[in-house]
């Protein structure tokens, strides 16, 4: 049996459903407290994930709301400080433990660890968030179970360019043909694919009717023993859940 020499993981709607209940209030939360009278409700929010990028979503609405911004010149940097008031509330609501991991992420970081398998994150989220969600979902310490985190601004391209993978591989100092990736968006996909990345996609409400050709699996979610997860594309499968065994028999139907 072939196993994957490394696990890259998006952030975002892949390790939790962050987005909805946690980066979407945040933000509501930052423009409130900057004065400006915008409101982020799940649809609007829905259709801003197609721009990836926290400050890049703050420019887009601004572009095609008419939403009122700075008065100042210096506009990058406003957006900028209001982006880092969104990560802080952000960070709170991570420890209110209200943002649990998606099920079967924990058991396969968990699994992997054991198996000597690497890990990885790639996400365009910043790394305060990324390593927020880690220490108060996943287990206080688990950010350095990561051998790398490539997170935010470490690329100027953001998904769907491969910039994030290609910088995540680079580190890993690993062939994409030897990693498996996990993402739950169009735009995710479109970046681990580019960069050569066989890729597992576990839809969440955002995502469900998107167009995910090109990934071995797509998934309900990574499922647990006694919750099954549900095959809505792909490569035939046994198991109810995504463990070290289906990885292996994926790899060795896709070599």
């Amino acid at each position: 049996m072939t196993l994957p020499q490394a696990l890259i993981f998006d952030v975002d709607g892949t390790l939790a459903d962050t987005e909805r209940d946690g980066h979407r209030v945040a933000f509501n939360k930052a423009f409130q407290e900057a004065g400006l009278d915008w409101v982020w409700d799940p649809e609007t929010y829905g259709a801003l994930l197609d721009v990836a990028g926290g400050k890049e979503r703050i420019k887009h609405y601004m572009d095609t709301h008419n939403a009122i911004g700075p008065t100042t010149a210096d506009a990058a940097e406003w957006v900028a400080g209001l982006h880092r008031a969104k990560t802080r509330y952000y960070t709170e609501l991570l420890l209110t433990g209200t943002i649990p991991l998606r099920p079967g992420v924990g058991r396969l970081i968990q699994q992997a660890r054991e198996a000597g398998i690497r890990t990885a994150i790639a996400t365009t989220t910043t790394a305060d968030n990324v390593h927020a969600l880690l220490e108060h979902a996943l287990s206080p310490g688990s950010s350095a179970w990561f051998e790398v985190i490539a997170a935010g601004d470490v690329v100027a391209a953001k998904k769907p360019a491969p910039d994030i993978y290609a910088y995540a591989l680079a580190r890993l100092n690993l062939p994409p043909q030897a990693c498996l990736a996990f993402e739950d968006s169009y735009n995710g996909l479109q970046s681990a694919l580019q960069a050569g990345l066989r890729t597992v996609v576990t839809v969440n409400d955002y995502t469900l009717n998107q167009d995910f050709t090109g990934a071995e699996l797509v998934l309900s979610d990574l499922g647990e023993p006694d919750a099954p997860f549900v095959v809505l594309r792909g490569c035939s499968v046994d198991g109810q859940c995504v463990d070290l065994s289906l990885l292996g028999s994926m790899f060795d139907q896709s070599s």
